[in-house]
């Protein structure tokens, strides 16, 4: 590591673009300080990924881990949604943010799509574009090559080429340096502990931005992606993303320090101490969850008779805790009549708080379970 060169800079017709060095290679971490805190970082990812395998019907929360990075996640690119908006039908968004809003459900359905694929499709190129097509359907960057990679020059930053702050390599070299990072995942002849490796690829990803637009989401959607498919997480849990949101401009100064002073030590320990801080809050989440789970529970044992019935409306609130009475009337097969009255109930027992301050139209949200992720 300590004779890492990050790439050099290319002289182009009107611009200097920034060509990175190959990362598929033998690497040595000597540095102790890194190593002790990657040995920490490791036992949090574990003891997250025990904690997941252990509590009944993960499933349901993981829905509410993966919209709240996408959120996070494209907040960090401007969008504005926040998860209660996020919940709502499309017809419920504000005009002027619907925009925002389907940029949100592609990143969840790019997520699970991704996710589900990882089962018969390795880490790839092709898992790659496939996700990224699926991030940019129908949304403003419809237009600028879903699912392929860019047959352009794009940059970063600045109203032009010119004065941008960074300008990734020519198109021409993409299709071999994600080849590159292709052959750097799967290398199982060279060992690299795969939270660094997580962090290269990250890394490596972002300069080669081998797309027109949302780079940046597929970037740190790979993050996941790549634990889940090398077993250091069964089930995809942790996201760093709200992270990157709260210390964004170190996590852009940091991927810049990689590459205009070869400091790759600075980029692994601030991306290892996201780790550690989301892996710990993420197990103080589930936690609560439980706590919330066995608190709900004992408020509906006062139900009686329709117990049964809310707690179907329950289970559907841990997957998405936005409801109308339409929606409860539906979920647990009930009349109208019945599903509103079963709604007050959950109202009356604090379960569920109306939002829209209004006499028609009326929508409730699980408000405990969804401070949670908040």
């Amino acid at each position: 590591m300590r004779k890492f060169q990050s790439g050099r800079y290319v002289q182009q017709a009107h611009y200097t673009s920034f060509q990175p060095n190959p990362i598929n290679r033998a690497w040595v971490v000597e540095d102790m300080g890194l190593l002790q805190l990657l040995g920490q970082a490791d036992r949090e990812v574990g003891r997250l990924d025990m904690y997941s395998e252990y509590i009944p019907n993960v499933d349901l929360f993981i829905s509410m881990h993966v919209l709240k990075e996408a959120t996070q996640s494209s907040r960090i690119e401007g969008t504005q949604t926040n998860m209660e908006e996020a919940l709502m039908e499309k017809e419920d968004v504000a005009p002027e943010r619907r925009d925002d809003w389907e940029e949100v459900q592609n990143y969840v359905a790019a997520m699970n799509a991704a996710v589900h694929k990882l089962k018969t499709l390795p880490f790839s190129a092709r898992l790659i574009r496939e996700t990224h097509a699926t991030l940019m359907r129908g949304v403003r960057g419809k237009h600028k090559q879903p699912g392929e990679f860019r047959h352009s020059q794009n940059w970063i930053g600045g109203a032009s080429i010119q004065d941008a702050v960074f300008v990734p390599p020519v198109h021409t070299s993409i299709g071999e340096l994600i080849g590159d990072i292709e052959k750097f995942v799967h290398n199982e002849k060279q060992y690299f502990p795969e939270l660094l490796k997580a962090a290269l690829v990250h890394y490596q990803f972002e300069s080669i931005h081998p797309f027109l637009d949302g780079n940046g989401r597929v970037g740190r959607l790979l993050i996941t992606l790549h634990l889940v498919s090398r077993g250091v997480l069964k089930q995809p849990v942790l996201y760093l993303s709200d992270f990157f949101e709260r210390y964004r401009q170190l996590y852009y100064d940091n991927l810049m320090r990689v590459r205009e002073k070869n400091d790759l030590r600075q980029w692994f320990k601030f991306f290892l101490v996201g780790v550690i801080e989301t892996a710990r809050s993420s197990v103080t989440t589930f936690d609560n969850i439980m706590k919330l789970q066995k608190l709900t529970e004992t408020r509906l044992q006062t139900l009686g008779s329709r117990m049964a019935n809310a707690q179907k409306v329950l289970h559907h609130l841990y997957q998405r805790p936005l409801i109308n009475a339409a929606d409860a009337g539906r979920v647990a097969g009930i009349s109208p009549a019945s599903a509103y009255k079963l709604i007050a109930d959950l109202e009356r027992l604090g379960v569920l708080k109306e939002i829209t301050g209004g006499k028609r139209g009326k929508v409730y949200v699980f408000d405990a379970y969804l401070k949670l992720f908040s």
